[in-house]
Protein backbone atom coordinates (compact mmCIF):
# COMPACT_ATOMS: atom_id res chain seq x y z
CA UNK A 1 0.00 0.00 0.00
CA UNK A 2 1.17 3.70 -0.88
CA UNK A 3 2.98 5.62 1.77
CA UNK A 4 0.83 8.02 1.35
CA UNK A 5 -2.49 6.48 1.49
CA UNK A 6 -3.39 6.06 5.38
CA UNK A 7 -5.84 3.71 6.51
CA UNK A 8 -8.07 4.70 9.24
CA UNK A 9 -7.01 2.81 13.12
CA UNK A 10 -10.62 1.20 13.88
CA UNK A 11 -13.93 2.91 13.75
CA UNK A 12 -14.14 4.62 16.82
CA UNK A 13 -12.06 6.88 19.09
CA UNK A 14 -9.47 8.80 17.52
CA UNK A 15 -8.92 7.13 13.95
CA UNK A 16 -6.49 9.48 12.34
CA UNK A 17 -2.61 10.72 14.07
CA UNK A 18 -0.88 12.73 11.62
CA UNK A 19 1.90 14.83 13.04
CA UNK A 20 4.64 16.31 11.31
CA UNK A 21 6.89 13.84 12.11
CA UNK A 22 4.99 10.93 10.57
CA UNK A 23 4.50 12.37 7.59
CA UNK A 24 7.80 13.36 7.49
CA UNK A 25 6.99 17.23 6.62
CA UNK A 26 7.40 20.16 8.66
CA UNK A 27 3.76 21.83 9.12
CA UNK A 28 0.47 20.01 8.92
CA UNK A 29 -1.18 17.87 11.41
CA UNK A 30 -4.34 16.25 11.32
CA UNK A 31 -6.31 14.22 13.75
CA UNK A 32 -9.76 12.77 13.78
CA UNK A 33 -12.12 11.62 15.88
CA UNK A 34 -15.48 8.99 15.87
CA UNK A 35 -17.71 9.70 18.92
CA UNK A 36 -20.39 8.19 20.44
CA UNK A 37 -22.55 10.19 22.48
CA UNK A 38 -20.77 10.85 26.23
CA UNK A 39 -17.28 10.34 24.94
CA UNK A 40 -14.61 12.92 25.19
CA UNK A 41 -11.98 14.15 23.40
CA UNK A 42 -8.95 15.97 24.58
CA UNK A 43 -6.03 18.43 23.44
CA UNK A 44 -3.44 20.56 24.25
CA UNK A 45 -2.17 22.17 21.32
CA UNK A 46 1.40 24.04 22.81
CA UNK A 47 3.30 25.64 19.75
CA UNK A 48 0.89 24.49 17.41
CA UNK A 49 -2.76 26.15 16.31
CA UNK A 50 -5.75 24.23 15.44
CA UNK A 51 -8.88 24.64 13.47
CA UNK A 52 -11.81 21.94 15.10
CA UNK A 53 -14.03 21.41 12.03
CA UNK A 54 -17.51 19.60 13.44
CA UNK A 55 -17.33 17.05 10.31
CA UNK A 56 -20.87 15.97 11.48
CA UNK A 57 -22.51 15.86 14.76
CA UNK A 58 -23.28 17.65 18.18
CA UNK A 59 -20.40 18.18 20.27
CA UNK A 60 -19.84 20.27 23.63
CA UNK A 61 -16.56 22.21 23.37
CA UNK A 62 -14.46 23.97 26.25
CA UNK A 63 -11.17 25.48 25.04
CA UNK A 64 -8.83 28.42 25.22
CA UNK A 65 -10.98 29.08 28.93
CA UNK A 66 -13.65 29.19 27.01
CA UNK A 67 -16.95 27.25 27.59
CA UNK A 68 -18.50 27.36 23.97
CA UNK A 69 -21.12 25.27 24.41
CA UNK A 70 -22.92 22.30 22.10
CA UNK A 71 -21.95 23.06 18.23
CA UNK A 72 -22.63 21.56 15.20
CA UNK A 73 -25.71 21.19 13.13
CA UNK A 74 -24.66 19.52 10.54
CA UNK A 75 -25.41 15.36 11.50
CA UNK A 76 -24.26 14.12 7.98
CA UNK A 77 -21.80 15.51 6.42
CA UNK A 78 -23.78 15.10 2.74
CA UNK A 79 -26.10 17.50 3.78
CA UNK A 80 -22.90 19.98 2.17
CA UNK A 81 -24.36 23.07 4.49
CA UNK A 82 -21.19 24.44 5.72
CA UNK A 83 -19.91 23.20 9.58
CA UNK A 84 -19.23 24.76 13.07
CA UNK A 85 -15.93 25.53 12.87
CA UNK A 86 -13.48 26.74 16.02
CA UNK A 87 -10.23 28.45 15.54
CA UNK A 88 -7.88 27.76 18.65
CA UNK A 89 -4.47 29.29 19.33
CA UNK A 90 -1.19 28.08 19.90
CA UNK A 91 -0.86 27.59 23.81
CA UNK A 92 -4.68 26.27 24.04
CA UNK A 93 -5.97 23.39 25.48
CA UNK A 94 -9.37 21.62 24.73
CA UNK A 95 -12.18 19.59 25.42
CA UNK A 96 -15.21 18.01 23.31
CA UNK A 97 -17.86 15.87 24.76
CA UNK A 98 -20.07 13.95 21.65
CA UNK A 99 -23.95 14.92 22.46
CA UNK A 100 -24.68 12.96 19.03
CA UNK A 101 -22.39 10.54 17.51
CA UNK A 102 -19.41 13.04 16.60
CA UNK A 103 -16.86 13.63 13.36
CA UNK A 104 -14.74 15.81 14.59
CA UNK A 105 -11.52 16.59 12.44
CA UNK A 106 -8.46 18.70 14.53
CA UNK A 107 -6.12 20.58 11.93
CA UNK A 108 -2.95 21.47 13.06
CA UNK A 109 0.06 24.15 11.72
CA UNK A 110 2.07 26.15 13.49
CA UNK A 111 1.07 29.16 15.74
CA UNK A 112 1.97 32.72 15.95
CA UNK A 113 0.31 34.16 18.13
CA UNK A 114 -1.77 36.30 15.78
CA UNK A 115 -5.22 35.20 16.05
CA UNK A 116 -7.15 34.54 19.07
CA UNK A 117 -10.20 31.79 19.78
CA UNK A 118 -13.05 32.71 17.44
CA UNK A 119 -16.29 30.91 16.17
CA UNK A 120 -15.28 30.87 12.54
CA UNK A 121 -18.04 28.94 10.82
CA UNK A 122 -20.69 28.10 9.70
CA UNK A 123 -21.51 31.99 9.53
CA UNK A 124 -18.94 33.55 7.03
CA UNK A 125 -17.80 30.58 5.34
CA UNK A 126 -18.18 31.17 1.66
CA UNK A 127 -19.95 28.89 -0.55
CA UNK A 128 -18.82 28.93 -4.03
CA UNK A 129 -18.99 26.50 -7.61
CA UNK A 130 -16.30 25.62 -9.15
CA UNK A 131 -15.09 24.31 -13.07
CA UNK A 132 -17.41 23.13 -15.84
CA UNK A 133 -18.80 20.13 -16.90
CA UNK A 134 -17.67 17.03 -15.06
CA UNK A 135 -15.19 19.21 -13.71
CA UNK A 136 -17.55 20.80 -10.96
CA UNK A 137 -17.14 20.77 -7.44
CA UNK A 138 -18.74 22.52 -4.20
CA UNK A 139 -16.21 24.28 -2.00
CA UNK A 140 -17.06 25.36 1.54
CA UNK A 141 -13.96 27.53 1.89
CA UNK A 142 -13.79 27.80 5.72
CA UNK A 143 -9.86 29.35 6.11
CA UNK A 144 -8.91 30.06 2.99
CA UNK A 145 -6.64 33.09 1.99
CA UNK A 146 -9.41 35.55 1.29
CA UNK A 147 -10.30 35.24 5.40
CA UNK A 148 -7.69 36.20 8.00
CA UNK A 149 -8.84 33.61 10.77
CA UNK A 150 -5.31 31.80 11.04
CA UNK A 151 -1.62 32.42 11.76
CA UNK A 152 -0.69 29.17 8.96
CA UNK A 153 -3.88 27.08 8.62
CA UNK A 154 -5.71 26.80 5.41
CA UNK A 155 -8.78 24.96 5.43
CA UNK A 156 -11.79 23.95 2.79
CA UNK A 157 -14.45 21.67 2.41
CA UNK A 158 -14.81 20.31 -1.27
CA UNK A 159 -17.79 18.11 -2.37
CA UNK A 160 -17.53 16.11 -5.92
CA UNK A 161 -20.35 15.24 -7.88
CA UNK A 162 -20.74 11.66 -9.14
CA UNK A 163 -18.60 10.98 -12.36
CA UNK A 164 -16.65 14.38 -11.84
CA UNK A 165 -12.87 15.26 -11.07
CA UNK A 166 -11.69 17.65 -8.69
CA UNK A 167 -8.57 19.32 -7.78
CA UNK A 168 -8.16 19.33 -11.99
CA UNK A 169 -6.57 20.14 -13.68
CA UNK A 170 -3.87 18.63 -11.87
CA UNK A 171 -1.70 21.50 -10.37
CA UNK A 172 1.26 21.76 -7.68
CA UNK A 173 2.28 24.15 -5.01
CA UNK A 174 5.21 22.88 -3.46
CA UNK A 175 7.74 25.55 -4.21
CA UNK A 176 8.83 28.74 -2.13
CA UNK A 177 8.48 30.85 -5.13
CA UNK A 178 5.82 33.31 -3.98
CA UNK A 179 3.86 35.04 -5.86
CA UNK A 180 4.32 32.47 -8.45
CA UNK A 181 4.04 29.40 -6.09
CA UNK A 182 3.47 28.67 -2.44
CA UNK A 183 4.91 25.79 -0.34
CA UNK A 184 2.33 23.85 0.93
CA UNK A 185 1.84 20.26 2.21
CA UNK A 186 -1.77 19.25 2.45
CA UNK A 187 -3.96 16.41 3.41
CA UNK A 188 -6.81 15.18 1.70
CA UNK A 189 -9.60 13.52 4.18
CA UNK A 190 -11.96 11.35 2.19
CA UNK A 191 -15.75 10.46 2.51
CA UNK A 192 -17.72 8.86 -0.17
CA UNK A 193 -21.51 8.54 -0.43
CA UNK A 194 -22.65 5.79 -0.57
CA UNK A 195 -19.98 4.80 2.33
CA UNK A 196 -19.36 1.97 0.60
CA UNK A 197 -17.89 3.60 -2.58
CA UNK A 198 -14.07 4.64 -3.82
CA UNK A 199 -12.50 7.11 -5.82
CA UNK A 200 -8.62 7.86 -7.54
CA UNK A 201 -6.61 9.94 -5.96
CA UNK A 202 -3.11 10.18 -8.10
CA UNK A 203 -0.21 12.07 -6.80
CA UNK A 204 2.75 12.43 -8.87
CA UNK A 205 5.46 14.92 -10.29
CA UNK A 206 6.57 16.15 -13.60
CA UNK A 207 9.81 14.28 -13.46
CA UNK A 208 8.34 10.92 -12.41
CA UNK A 209 10.25 10.46 -9.46
CA UNK A 210 6.72 10.38 -7.50
CA UNK A 211 3.62 8.58 -8.86
CA UNK A 212 1.55 7.37 -7.24
CA UNK A 213 -2.45 6.20 -7.38
CA UNK A 214 -4.66 5.13 -5.19
CA UNK A 215 -8.22 3.82 -4.40
CA UNK A 216 -9.37 5.91 -1.37
CA UNK A 217 -11.95 4.45 0.35
CA UNK A 218 -14.39 5.96 3.55
CA UNK A 219 -12.53 8.07 6.08
CA UNK A 220 -9.14 7.67 4.18
CA UNK A 221 -6.17 9.78 4.90
CA UNK A 222 -4.17 11.09 1.61
CA UNK A 223 -0.87 12.73 2.04
CA UNK A 224 0.20 15.22 -0.61
CA UNK A 225 4.25 16.35 0.55
CA UNK A 226 4.74 17.21 -3.05
CA UNK A 227 3.44 17.27 -6.74
CA UNK A 228 0.15 17.37 -8.86
CA UNK A 229 -2.84 15.47 -6.84
CA UNK A 230 -5.95 15.19 -8.66
CA UNK A 231 -8.97 12.83 -7.87
CA UNK A 232 -12.45 11.93 -9.06
CA UNK A 233 -15.09 10.37 -8.37
CA UNK A 234 -16.92 7.18 -10.70
CA UNK A 235 -20.65 7.34 -11.38
CA UNK A 236 -22.77 6.38 -8.42
CA UNK A 237 -20.65 7.97 -5.52
CA UNK A 238 -20.47 11.42 -4.53
CA UNK A 239 -17.03 12.61 -2.87
CA UNK A 240 -16.24 14.62 -0.11
CA UNK A 241 -12.66 16.08 1.47
CA UNK A 242 -11.62 17.64 3.43
CA UNK A 243 -8.13 19.90 2.61
CA UNK A 244 -5.67 20.86 5.25
CA UNK A 245 -2.81 22.98 3.90
CA UNK A 246 -0.44 24.76 5.20
CA UNK A 247 3.72 26.17 4.73
CA UNK A 248 5.84 29.22 5.33
CA UNK A 249 3.56 31.64 3.70
CA UNK A 250 0.01 31.80 4.65
CA UNK A 251 -1.57 32.14 0.92
CA UNK A 252 -2.40 29.81 -1.75
CA UNK A 253 -0.27 29.94 -5.27
CA UNK A 254 0.01 26.77 -7.35
CA UNK A 255 1.17 25.91 -11.26
CA UNK A 256 -1.28 23.62 -13.33
CA UNK A 257 0.73 20.89 -14.82
CA UNK A 258 2.18 21.88 -18.23
CA UNK A 259 0.41 19.53 -20.24
CA UNK A 260 -3.11 19.65 -18.63
CA UNK A 261 -2.92 23.54 -18.68
CA UNK A 262 -4.81 23.98 -21.43
CA UNK A 263 -8.19 22.97 -19.87
CA UNK A 264 -7.80 25.68 -17.51
CA UNK A 265 -7.30 28.29 -20.24
CA UNK A 266 -10.19 27.27 -22.12
CA UNK A 267 -12.48 27.23 -19.24
CA UNK A 268 -11.53 30.38 -18.01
Amino acid sequence: MSRLLVKPKGTSGKVHDCTPETAGWGYVGFELYRLAPGEVATGSLGPREAILVLVEGKGHLIGAGRDWGVLGDRLDVFEKTPPHCVYLPDGSDWSMTATTGLTLAVCTAPGKGGHRAALIGPEGVPQVTRGKGTNTRHINAIAMEERDVADSLLVTEVFTPQGHWSSYPPHRHDENDFPNMTYLEETYYHRLNPAQGFGIQRVFTEDGTLDETMAVANHDLVLVPRGHHPCGSPYGYEMYYLNVMAGPLRKWRFRNHPDHDWIARRDA
